[in-house]
């Protein structure tokens, strides 16, 4: 079991060490000072002192506005978060018995689906007696992947999962 620990920033009263580097607004070195000689200088420039790095010797602190800095960081992080593409797998079931119209109706979807730049996971099922002639169901799938040969590729070679045929498709790029 692993245990996560979350460090909190220290900052103003909460840093405990006898002496820090210091850091200015500018981001210009101060040196070496002690703890109480820092949070002077930040208390005299209406700024926050914040421990930037803990595990340094001494640990190095900024005089900076805190509120500010969390208000940057947090639209740093909503940003990259808006930028990232989450891909995802949308299914579409077929059976063994399935007419070309269907099949065709079907394949649009599964070529929407794909030219959005999701992955579609087709699955036929077996029912009863069928599953003596999985051959069939190769040749099936083989149809469905010549209609929407254009938009995607075959990502995972068609394997039997229970009593479906699954094969997973990824978008052409």
């Amino acid at each position: 079991m692993e245990v996560y620990v979350i460090k909190k920033t220290e900052i103003n009263e909460d840093i405990r060490d006898k002496e820090v580097r210091l850091l200015d607004v500018d981001g210009e070195m101060l040196g070496v000072v002690s703890r109480k000689d820092a949070l002077n200088l930040a208390i005299e420039k209406k700024l926050d002192l914040v421990k930037i790095a803990p595990n340094a010797v001494p640990p190095v602190c900024k005089i900076m506005d805190y509120g500010k800095f969390k208000y940057e960081q947090a639209k740093k992080d909503k940003e990259s978060k808006k930028k990232q593409k989450i891909t995802q797998i949308k299914e579409i079931r077929l059976s063994l018995s399935i007419d070309d119209h269907d099949m065709k109706t079907k394949a649009n979807n599964a070529i929407k689906f794909l030219e959005s730049g999701d992955k579609v996971k087709v699955a036929l099922r077996f029912k009863g007696r069928q599953m003596g002639h999985t051959e069939f169901g190769y040749e099936v799938i083989n149809k469905f992947a010549g209609i929407i040969g254009e938009s995607g590729s075959m990502e995972k070679r068609p394997n039997i999962e229970g009593r479906s045929l699954i094969v997973i498709f990824a978008p052409k790029k």
